[in-house]
């Protein structure tokens, strides 16, 4: 889904912090990253299978939701001329739905086609196809596919009954259920982009985040602009499971028999909003996190002329509105600082 070399995002997941969790911890390369299920079990074994069937499970997504697979359903649909049409799986109309969606309530600065033309994509559910009305149509649906395969693996594994779980995809997309026993939640963090930085420790229990980032090069694009993004080295996007999916529940589209709800997809809608909220206005953000309590983002804000030595976090929700410090980074690499604003 994302291109092998793409910079690396900030990171959500410290290896130290969660080996500090008695738990069985299970990975597997798909979707060019690295995916990683911990979860508590007293029988490993059965862990391992049910680990293994939520692998297959992204597996088979990967196969339809890429770009990069000539016979996948999204590469299918970037070959349509204009008036054609194609087939398309379930989960795949789900993964457009939800894109679609948000491209709406972002006013695109979440847009799959990146600027090519997503208003120009015809989404017929009760058919299963998708039709095409511009020429040069090219979706990828990159984070949010990755997040859609990461909610779809933990639903599998609480089909399993697999309730103490923590899945992660590339270490950016994390989606925790209930935590180990005797836990408050699982121990996440928030570190700097590309380094070891941490600038917070949290936990959390049935909670979706998401973090993107740039790191030395420009790699997240305004698509209504084409201008890459300067100011904002990383956005930070958490909130419940219940508070994600009331982000998805007011767009109005009649979902057809065989179709689930797309608002059981919590870590993609934090991967849309994550990749939004790099580009959208503070006061677009705040008005956002204030419609839909209980979904918090966080902006690493920098000077784009570089004349600013200290990046100013902005944490933003329906509690706190709208919040600033400057964040000195730690003398040492890994070494949290103390006081952070949340």
């Amino acid at each position: 889904m994302m291109e092998p070399n793409s910079p690396i995002p900030p990171r959500l997941l410290n290896n130290d912090e969660q080996d500090s969790v008695q738990a069985h911890r299970f990975a597997h390369q798909a979707m060019a990253t690295v995916f990683e299920i911990i979860c508590v079990h007293e029988d490993r074994d059965y862990a391992e299978q049910a680990a293994h069937a939520a692998f297959d499970q992204i597996d088979r997504l990967e196969s339809e939701l890429t770009c990069h697979r000539s016979s996948s359903d999204i590469s299918r649909i970037n070959r349509l001329k204009p008036g054609e049409d194609t087939s398309v799986g379930m989960r795949t109309m789900e993964c457009l739905l939800l894109a679609r969606h948000f491209y709406a309530e972002t006013r695109g600065a979440f847009d799959i086609s990146l600027g090519s033309g997503l208003e120009a994509v015809e989404m017929i559910p009760s058919d299963s196809r998708v039709r095409v009305h511009a020429n040069k149509i090219s979706l990828d649906l990159g984070g949010i596919g990755k997040g859609y395969a990461i909610d779809r693996a933990a639903e599998l594994l609480q089909e399993w009954e697999i309730d103490r779980a923590l899945v992660h995809g590339g270490f950016s997309s994390v989606l925790v259920l209930d935590p180990p026993p005797d836990r408050e939640g699982w121990p996440l963090t928030i570190s700097l982009p590309g380094a070891a930085v941490v600038l917070a420790r949290v936990v959390a229990r049935r909670r979706a985040w998401s973090a993107s980032g740039i790191r030395k090069k420009d790699h997240i694009v305004d698509p209504r602009t084409g201008l890459s993004v300067r100011n904002r080295p990383a956005a930070w996007v958490s909130g419940s499971m219940e508070s994600l999916s009331a982000a998805c529940r007011g767009h109005n589209l009649t979902i057809p028999a065989g179709i689930s709800e797309t608002a059981d997809s919590p870590a993609a809608v934090a991967e849309a909003l994550s990749t939004a909220f790099m580009i959208m206005p503070l006061e677009e953000i705040a008005s956002y996190c204030l419609r839909y309590p209980g979904v918090e983002a966080r902006l690493l804000m920098s000077d784009p002329s570089g004349a600013s030595v200290s990046p100013v976090m902005v944490h933003m929700s329906a509690q706190s509105h709208l919040e600033g410090a400057a964040l000195a980074c730690p003398a040492k690499r890994g070494e949290p600082r103390r006081g952070d604003p949340f």
